[in-house]
């Protein structure tokens, strides 16, 4: 199965996601489009009634199937850069299934979805993108967390970051990602489990993508995973060292890790 979007890479877009990210940068019409940028484009509007708990398109409408587990999470993703999109034209995103898998875990059954988007402009493909879902059960609260993965701290570069409540709903808005646990503090706690609200994994990438930029001059390919999430009252620092990127929280643990090329 597979479906394709068309949308225009409105520049009023991009602008937002910079202002929202924190910077002063501004893009025209015919500039090329940073890195990531093109997931606040090629939005999927459900009608309520075909969400489900966590404000996501119920599994089993679309492309993803349902594998019978509520949590779902951005695991990571591998990007190919492979010409520049322009902002202010018309672009198309295919999206399939890649693969699915089942398998248990330390903390019970776990399902692994990965999903292929190629985005093209002009009859090119212009990025290449695998997106790794995981779905999961509800937290068991009587269940011991396991010990986190502490973060290396040997890095080059690194650059302190805090976010905010506001900037969390801004994001999500961007991207038009319904998920409950960026915005709604009670679901995100009482249901989910978590601390507070879920620092977006993909804003993490962002972050991490336009450092590696900064570093590089330019992205070939970049592969990020996630390894435990940072609430939006944590500060992390945005770790660089030879093409490793890393996310490391205040408390030391390892967020996310990443790798670039040029």
């Amino acid at each position: 199965m597979q479906q394709s979007q068309i949308d225009i890479l409105d520049p009023a877009r991009a602008n937002a996601l910079f202002v929202t990210l924190g910077m002063t940068d501004v893009v025209e019409v015919g500039d090329e489009l940073p890195p990531f940028f093109h997931q606040i484009y090629f939005w999927e509007p459900q009608q309520a009634e075909d969400l489900g708990r966590d404000g996501h398109p119920k599994t089993g409408k679309g492309l993803i199937p349902d594998l019978g587990l509520p949590r779902r999470m951005w695991a990571g993703g591998q990007l190919e850069f492979l010409a520049p999109l322009r902002v202010g034209q018309e672009a198309t995103k295919t999206s399939a299934v890649h693969k699915t898998a089942q398998k248990t875990g330390r903390t019970g059954p776990l399902a692994f979805v990965t999903l292929l988007h190629e985005i093209s402009q002009n009859g090119k493909t212009c990025v290449r993108e695998f997106q790794d879902l995981v779905y999961r059960e509800d937290p068991d609260p009587t269940t011991p967390s396991p010990p986190p993965q502490m973060a290396d701290m040997d890095e080059t570069d690194h650059q302190k970051t805090a976010f905010s409540s506001t900037q969390l709903f801004r994001y999500s808005a961007l991207t038009f990602n319904g998920h409950r646990i960026h915005y709604d503090l009670d679901y995100a706690r009482d249901v989910e489990g978590y601390d507070g609200l879920v620092t977006h994994g993909p804003l993490l990438a962002q972050l991490l993508m336009l450092q590696a930029k900064h570093h590089l001059g330019s992205l070939s390919k970049f592969s990020f995973r996630g390894t435990a999430p940072l609430m939006h009252f944590e500060t992390a620092d945005l770790c660089w060292k030879d093409g490793k990127s890393w996310v490391r929280a205040a408390d030391g643990r390892l967020c996310m890790t990443a790798q670039s090329h040029s």
